[in-house]
């Protein structure tokens, strides 16, 4: 199975690129502390940094990126069981 993937993209509305690379930066080093423990292999995230997240307490980040995994682990879990299962012929 392919490995995980991580973009990060952030806007010029956040601010200068001193901000942009700021937001940057921290998004990194939440995704680095969360994503090897909750992230599956084979996806692909894609954090959106807004210009909050250079105010939003450090632990706060964390607490938002958990249980934004969580919801989509439980969204994609249900739509995965409601998918039919894959001939071993196909991709």
């Amino acid at each position: 199975m392919p490995p995980m993937r991580l973009g990060i993209t952030v806007t010029r509305k956040v601010g200068n690129a001193v901000r942009r690379n700021r937001v940057r930066r921290r998004l990194r080093a939440v995704a680095a502390e969360v994503l090897p423990s909750q992230a599956r292999e084979g996806y692909d995230y894609v954090l959106i940094g807004r210009a909050a997240t250079l105010t939003r307490p450090y632990p706060d980040l964390l607490v938002d990126l958990g249980r934004a995994l969580t919801r989509l682990r439980v969204r994609n879990g249900a739509a995965e069981a409601e998918r039919p299962a894959r001939s071993a012929g196909r991709p």
